[in-house]
């Protein structure tokens, strides 16, 4: 469960900060029995204006390429799953030039890239994989220009700021470093807040998952400030929109929103039982809202609240 949860939060994550750099398309379908490209990216022919710098990551996406990210280490199984992919793109992809009697440079094909959060020697000397470090960073990989595969072990790159991008994809310490260092970046605001809304989407449906590894509990512990500057942050708004109506009524609708989304997102609908707590959580200080929802069941909160 929580491996599609990360998967989820990964292709929406590339899909946010890729956008302006070309076009991105998730779970492309590329072969018949519906095996699906986790994100396909096509980079813009001129580079837009103003564009966020994405480090390494802007600088292996300035051709068209395919990323199949991983929550846990890839097996060979899965790096076997993600070359067949990645051939029958490119054969697609040389078919189409041919019958629009246009060449076609190995250059220009698609290359995949891997992102693991581990990379165990034992699979690299298997697979032959070279270290191409002195081309990008420490922690790149190569299977040879022919099979247009390259793999990047998140854990492994140098905590710099040109990667902090990928190391959003990692695991535990690694990811909740990287979640820090982001979150002090100087940036476009609407890109940091929408990057910021999918972190905080990836630690509601964490939440709300019961099997939670230790990672990820570890996570939930760092993500857990943004969901009070979420409130915080709805509170304000609904405070502002609010002024003309009387301050409280717009303290009031900021956190009833945030609420309702909350439960939403942990309980997957908000039917009659969860609707008539909203009230008794609206008369609770916001600085008690967050773990109160984050430690108490479905069931525990009626209870609780209803009294």
């Amino acid at each position: 469960m929580t491996r599609f949860i990360h998967d989820q939060f990964a292709k929406g994550y590339l899909l946010e900060i890729l956008s302006l750099k070309g076009e991105v398309k998730t779970s492309l379908d590329i072969i018949g029995e519906k095996q699906e490209a986790d994100v396909y990216f096509v980079p813009f022919s001129q580079p837009q204006p103003n564009a966020t710098p994405l480090g390494l990551l802007e600088k292996i996406t300035t051709t068209t390429c395919v990323f199949e990210p991983f929550r846990n280490a890839v097996t060979p199984t899965e790096i076997r799953s993600c070359i067949e992919k990645i051939c029958v793109l490119c054969a697609k992809v040389k078919k189409k030039a041919d019958r629009e009697n246009r060449s076609l440079a190995e250059g220009e094909l698609p290359v995949l890239w891997i992102l693991t959060p581990t990379f165990s020697p034992n699979i690299i000397s298997k697979l032959n994989a070279v270290s191409v470090a002195k081309d990008y960073v420490r922690g790149v990989y190569s299977l040879g220009e022919i099979l247009q595969t390259k793999i990047i072990a998140i854990h492994q790159l140098p905590k710099i700021p040109e990667t902090i991008w990928l190391r959003m994809l990692g695991k535990g310490r690694v990811q909740q470093q990287a979640i820090g260092e982001f979150r002090q970046l100087s940036l476009d605001d609407e890109l940091k807040a929408n990057v910021l809304e999918l972190i905080y989407d990836l630690f509601v449906r964490l939440e709300a998952n019961r099997e939670l590894e230790r990672e990820d509990r570890e996570l939930i512990m760092e993500l857990s400030p943004l969901y009070q500057q979420r409130l915080e942050a709805a509170t304000q708004r609904g405070l502002q929109r609010g002024i003309n109506q009387g301050v409280q009524q717009g303290l009031q609708r900021g956190k009833r929103l945030l609420i309702e989304n909350f439960l939403r997102f942990r309980f997957g609908q908000l039917d009659e039982e969860l609707s008539a707590i909203i009230e008794p959580l609206l008369e609770i200080p916001p600085e008690e809202i967050p773990p109160l929802l984050m430690e108490y069941s479905r069931e525990e909160l009626i209870d609780r609240l209803r009294k």
